[in-house]
């Protein structure tokens, strides 16, 4: 693809994690939240990775057809057990039980991006994977997590930047995890010249 040095680029999501990566990596962006109602999205029938993929994709098509000239990155991270999705928990109760589950046996996070740039009728969507090898929690640690509502709006009730206590170590790529792989997310830029 040509060099689109000058083309503006706009990050699609609430995240405050996603824009401190971005900025983080010396990109200038605007933040424009995408309007699409994630709950019409099914998952059964597909892989955590599809589900992935399409989300971003959608999140990203729909700031683009607004800004059709800019390069929009969409994004959305699921976390996988045993090829379940599991989303972000509606309640503490359900927060406690992600938690119980998630933190029993090894998991992946997944986040895909996606980048569109409608005027030139490109679309790429690519995701990584990473396994988290949980610690064993106590019973106070998991009360202490759900009382403290750091879960809330989390795919999987936690943030792996908030809780290094709960992880023994991830194969794979940390801003992953936190959202963004930054790694896969530069090669994509580099397809559209930034």
């Amino acid at each position: 693809m040509t060099e689109q040095t000058n083309v503006p680029i706009i990050l699609a999501s609430r995240s405050p994690r996603r824009k401190e990566l971005l900025s983080e990596a010396g990109y200038e962006f605007t933040i424009v939240l995408p309007d699409i109602d994630e709950s019409a999205f099914v998952e059964e029938g597909i892989s955590p990775c599809e589900y992935a993929e399409r989300l971003a994709l959608a999140k990203a098509r729909s700031v683009a057809e607004k800004f059709p000239d800019s390069l929009v990155i969409g994004a959305d991270t699921v976390v996988d057990f045993e090829g379940r999705i599991v989303g972000k928990p509606a309640d503490a109760k359900e927060a406690e039980e992600i938690t119980r589950m998630l933190f029993s046996r090894p998991h992946k996070v997944i986040t895909a991006v996606a980048i569109v740039q409608e005027s030139r009728g490109t679309e790429i969507v690519e995701s990584d994977s990473t396994t988290i090898i949980p610690k064993e929690l106590t019973e106070s640690q998991i009360a202490e997590h759900i009382k403290g509502g750091s879960w809330q709006g989390k795919a999987g009730a936690y943030a792996i930047q908030e809780r290094d206590e709960f992880v023994e170590r991830i194969e794979g790529s940390l801003t992953n995890v936190m959202g963004l792989p930054m790694e896969l997310l530069q090669r994509l830029l580099k397809e559209f010249g930034r």
